[in-house]
């Protein structure tokens, strides 16, 4: 009889909620008791429990019910025991599938709809899987397959933040990301309208809270919640948005904020890092009075690594909208962030840095300013930390950047040789393609130093035979581009490998 009578409170409740009527504290506390929650720790084990038993159901209905209950948790969690910053103790629990599992929508590749584990961004701004935009570039369509729009280019940029909140997601569902099958298929669990409710209801008490904060550490508590349910689903970063959570963040981006709060710094940016994920957010963003230049000046400025990371991870995720790809590229405080990042940084932020610096150069307008800001000089100062990123921002902007980016890529020619030889499977495609277009636009003295490089063309005959594809018609290209230069010919009108004949390829074996 007590249980019947806690399940009919407990579905009174979430009646209530559904009707959007805020539940009374003490409704929501004597509830908590009789379910032996007493402290924001037993809470979030409960929750963690009831999203286990979310994978174990059939019926539909019966998760539906479970994830109302968890809104209502969720709800509980924050208003009657407060916010914490306390992490999550890690879980080494796993599951062994995929196939019952609530993936969040933000989560899915758009043509294949499973799980992305390795999310990348194309010319439009858009991500997909690797493998699925892989197997669509090579299938011949130069479109992307959401939008349509001609792809500028078909560098694939790697989408970092998104792939951690899928990892960290990966983790709490205890799915292995590294081992997940690509053909498993995905079932997602639409939120429920008290779900629903639920989430609005933490998050204007989150935002109320936050607003009238008496200190940085209250505030920093906050922000940590907030920071956490903006990386569950697309829901929860709409109402974050819409309670006008973003002006009260920009608040905590100061400098003053990191001197004397770090931490509330680190939160504040993260959580408009993963408001952007959402598109709808990117404009929300961009329009408030104040974030696009606090989210720069953590970049500039930040108090810590972390901190200017995730400032770099926030602007590459604007920059996927192209209008606001050029607005980002024509400032130079982003540029020289962003180069201060990759030069100095640890490796984590360098990658961010790097990362975002080739999806600006997608902008032909903003190469120039990248070449001016010193972009190729500091590419090929972390070659050997990072090369793939490295040469592929070395390909785009060589391609697009003129004389002058060709005229300093001249001191990369070696580097190249050495990534050619020694890189992975992208690096050396970048590498053959950065080398083409390097000889083809800086002439004899450009083609004489590539010749200098010991053994080079037993290596770009490995390409040719090992390569991708694509690396292997530069390769192609480039090998001829070495045999016209030692016999005294011109090497500017040395056609590309894929619109050669056999004979004409025949006629470069050796003797």
């Amino acid at each position: 009889p007590r249980d019947d009578s806690l399940r009919r409170d407990v579905l009174a409740l979430l009646h209530q909620i559904k009707k959007e009527i805020v539940p009374h504290h003490l409704k929501l506390k004597q509830i908590l008791d009789n379910l032996g929650l007493r402290d924001q720790s037993s809470c979030r084990e409960e929750i963690e429990c009831l999203q286990d038993e979310i994978q174990n159901q059939i019926d539909e209905k019966s998760k539906l019910d479970i994830a109302s209950l968890i809104g209502l948790l969720r709800y509980a969690k924050c208003v009657l025991f407060g916010s914490s910053t306390t992490q999550l103790e890690p879980d080494h629990r796993r599951r062994n599938s995929l196939s019952e599992i609530a993936v969040p929508a933000d989560f899915r590749c758009p043509i294949s709809l499973e799980l992305m584990r390795d999310p990348v961004v194309v010319a439009s701004g858009q991500t997909y899987d690797r493998e699925s935009i892989n197997q669509w570039i090579e299938s011949g369509h130069n479109t992307c397959p959401k939008t349509g729009q001609t792809l500028a280019h078909t560098n694939l940029i790697p989408n970092r933040a998104l792939r951690n909140l899928i990892a960290m997601w990966c983790r709490q569902q205890r799915v292995p990301f590294e081992t997940v099958g690509s053909n498993e298929k995905v079932s997602g669990v639409k939120a429920t309208k008290a779900a629903f409710e639920a989430t609005k209801m933490t998050v204007y008490f989150l935002v109320n809270k936050l607003s009238v904060s008496p200190s940085m550490e209250a505030a920093n508590a906050v922000t940590y919640e907030l920071r956490a349910l903006a990386k569950t689903d697309s829901d929860s970063r709409a109402c974050i948005a819409e309670a006008g959570a973003i002006p009260i963040l920009v608040r905590c981006l100061g400098s003053g904020v990191g001197s004397e709060h770090p931490n509330l710094q680190v939160n504040a940016v993260t959580t408009i890092l993963n408001l952007s994920i959402l598109e709808a957010n990117k404009t929300r963003i961009m329009e408030t009075d104040g974030a696009l230049n606090g989210v720069i000046d953590i970049l500039r400025f930040g108090a810590t690594w972390e901190a200017k990371g995730n400032a770099a991870a926030t602007i590459f995720s604007l920059s996927g909208v192209h209008t606001y790809r050029k607005r980002l590229g024509r400032k130079t405080r982003v540029i020289k962030g962003l180069m201060d990042l990759a030069k100095d940084g640890p490796t984590n932020s360098k990658r961010d840095a790097l990362v975002t610096i080739l999806n600006l150069a997608g902008d032909r307008e903003t190469v120039g300013r990248l070449v001016e800001g010193g972009v190729i000089e500091t590419v090929i100062g972390v070659i050997n930390v990072l090369p793939e990123e490295a040469v592929t921002i070395l390909e785009a902007v060589v391609k697009r950047g003129g004389l002058v980016a060709i005229a300093e890529a001249y001191n990369s020619i070696k580097k190249l040789g050495v990534i050619l030889r020694e890189g992975s499977d992208t690096a050396r495609e970048s590498a053959a393609a950065s080398l083409v277009t390097i000889c083809r636009k800086g002439g004899l003295e450009v083609v004489a130093e590539l010749a200098a490089v010991p053994s080079i063309e037993r290596i770009i005959w490995e390409v040719m035979g090992t390569g991708t594809m694509r690396a292997r018609r530069k390769a192609a290209v480039l090998l001829r581009i070495l045999r016209r230069w030692s016999a005294g010919l011109d090497t500017n009108d040395v056609v590309d490998s894929s619109v050669m004949s056999v004979g004409t390829l025949t006629t470069m074996l050796p003797a």
